[in-house]
């Protein structure tokens, strides 16, 4: 049976990547036209994702990437930015010239 949920009841709950990584928590539910348009989402410290957001505190999913709502929020993978070797490199390349 499919239960409706409250807008109210998602806000605060945690958000997993479908490959099982602990992303951050719903803050905020964006509507446009009485349909839920995109999600923000407060990241959380221990995810490791505050490094590859830079000085962001969250971002905003657009709905599609949401995979499922329940107990917990999960998230398609491809919604989080990911931060590649080369930029690495180049970020550690900087440090070493100051």
């Amino acid at each position: 049976m499919l239960r409706i949920k409250r807008m109210s009841e998602v806000v605060g709950r945690r958000v997993y990547t479908d490959s099982g990584d602990l992303f951050g928590m719903i803050e905020e539910v964006n509507l446009m036209d009485n349909k839920v348009d995109g999600w923000r989402i407060v990241v959380a410290r221990e995810s490791g994702m505050v490094q590859i957001l830079g000085g962001a505190r969250g971002i905003i999913v657009p709905h599609q990437f949401i995979k499922a709502i329940g107990d917990i929020v999960i998230i398609n993978k491809n919604a989080v930015p990911v931060q590649t070797e080369e930029e690495d490199m180049g970020s550690l390349d900087e440090e070493a010239l100051v």
